[in-house]
């Protein structure tokens, strides 16, 4: 029997699937994967980290089974990452992840320089620090030498998907959140990639998620213990994979994705543009994906856990519970509000729909009488304000959302998932067998070796699960403090800048 497998370069684990064709899960491994901030706003990864982990999830995924039964293989990742190799093929700098947020600067210079209505029209998406041009102008202002040697610039799955194949391409999403495609030509367009001030050459051919980027190379399949010789596809954005997945196929269906960032996806049959969203083409071909993404959810809760549970994560162990378990019963006991405990969950700056670089992890209201599990529960509702913040602007744009889906790890958390329908005010569907983008990846490299008729087939790796409803009775609550946590940014936004003036070395 054909199997697939799909690999998910995510910001803080790598995660691979192994599945049949008959809709049945064969193996699933993980690798953890390290987020580096050395200076406020700051994200990179280390691409040789992630090429490791995908080859020990391949063997751990292959042990005692024929690779010649893998048909075909997926990548998926966070999007869009900026990977620069030199001639010789090799890493030549950590990557500068999507939620990085140093930029501030060079994003202004090109905002002043185009056209901001016309650059929307052609693009899709607004001037902001999403766009791989203004970290293009950075390294050229700071590592000239660095962007010099530069031959091939991808992003995160794209660098793993040459790894396997030794062909240099771009999936078209990582071309369209990048800034350099005209939406209207379906193609990549030399005078935005100009933009970033380097040598055009050094971006590769666009390809849609389930075309053949390649086949896996003789080193590549010692290295994963997959057959040389294996198809791998272009592969696909993770949060594109995830809605997807999720059944987020019908106009007004919402994906709200917890994962380290935290995506916001809404189907829609044509493209609907807005300065403060993102537009992504959908895994479905002809259909689209207006979208955002807030910089930093379960990153801001694996930060709270890391430097603060201590105690709780050392009782966790002792019992064999996970330490965001215990959290969440801490705050289970907490009222919805927190107790009057605001968070701003901005610790890499904010990207959609604020778009603002300066912008900085904020905790308000605290008294003595607090404890963690107010601190918890606010990180908890934060998140979920953030995405009904952007429900709010899909109103703005005429684009009403019908149903809401929840999906990756954090969908696993109940109380999480309550605070959600219940701040929201909408039902949440939450979906059986969601495995994440990996799922995704795979489907798309079956798709792409013909091994499905249509894409609606993913429904046999997924059904829908518990729908959670929300609790009217503590609406009136959320509506407050929610509006609470719209008005503290607003009241502090002045405030940001000089806080990250006096964060910088001196």
């Amino acid at each position: 029997m054909a199997l697939f497998a799909g690999i998910d370069i995510g910001t803080t684990s790598t995660i691979g699937i192994l599945v049949d064709e008959r809709g049945g899960v064969v193996a699933r491994a993980t690798r953890d994967c390290d987020l580096h901030s050395f200076k406020p706003t700051w994200a990179e990864e280390d691409p040789a980290q992630w090429w490791d982990n995908t080859c020990a999830i391949l063997q751990e995924m292959l042990e005692g089974r024929d690779a010649g039964d893998v048909a075909a293989v997926g990548i998926t990742g966070m999007v869009p990452a900026l990977v620069l190799l030199d001639r010789d093929g090799g890493v030549l700098r950590r990557s500068i992840q999507q939620n990085d947020a140093r930029t501030t600067r060079e994003v202004a210079e090109i905002a002043h320089e185009v056209d901001a209505a016309a650059f929307l029209a052609k693009t899709g998406n607004g001037v902001n620090q999403q766009l791989v041009a203004p970290r293009l102008r950075w390294l050229a202002r700071h590592e000239p030498e660095m962007l010099a040697r530069a031959r091939t610039m991808f992003g995160s799955y794209d660098y793993i998907t040459w790894r396997l194949t030794g062909e240099r391409c771009v999936e078209h999403n990582w071309a369209l959140e990048a800034g350099f495609m005209d939406v209207a030509r379906n193609a990549v367009d030399a005078d935005l990639v100009a933009l970033g001030r380097c040598d055009a050459a050094i971006m590769p051919g666009v390809r849609a998620s389930h075309e053949i980027a390649g086949q896996v190379t003789p080193e590549a399949a010692a290295a994963t213990g997959l057959k040389a010789g294996t198809p791998v596809v272009a592969g696909c954005a993770d949060h594109v994979a995830s809605a997807f997945v999720a059944g987020v196929v019908d106009p007004g269906d919402l994906l709200i994705k917890f994962g380290g960032a935290g995506d916001v996806l809404l189907a829609s049959p044509k493209p609907v543009t807005d300065p403060r969203m993102f537009l992504d083409f959908h895994i479905v071909p002809g259909l689209y994906l207006t979208n955002g993404c807030m910089a930093a959810s379960g990153s801001v809760l694996k930060w709270i856990a890391r430097h603060f549970a201590g105690a709780e994560a050392a009782a966790a162990e002792k019992v064999g519970e996970s330490v965001f378990a215990r959290l969440d019963r801490l705050a289970a006991d907490v009222a919805p509000g927190a107790g009057g405990v605001v968070l701003l969950p901005y610790f890499l700056g904010e990207k959609t729909p604020l778009h603002d670089p300066f912008a900085r992890g904020t905790l308000v209201g605290l008294a003595l009488h607090h404890h963690l599990g107010h601190v918890w529960r606010a990180a908890l509702e934060a998140v979920v304000f953030g995405f009904r913040h952007h429900i709010d602007v899909f109103a703005d744009m005429g684009l009403p959302v019908t149903r809401v889906v929840a999906s990756d790890g954090g969908s696993q958390s109940r109380l999480w998932m309550q605070i959600a329908a219940d701040a929201l005010g909408q039902p949440v569907q939450l979906v059986t067998g969601h495995p994440g983008s990996c799922l995704g990846a795979a489907y798309v490299a079956a798709m792409g070796v013909g091994a499905f008729d249509g894409w609606d087939e993913i429904g046999r790796y997924v059904a829908r699960g518990e729908l959670i409803a929300p609790d009217p009775a503590v609406k009136a609550r959320y509506d407050e403090a929610y509006g609470i946590y719209r008005e503290t940014y607003e009241r502090l936004k002045p405030l940001y800048p000089r806080l990250s003036a006096l964060g910088e070395d001196v």
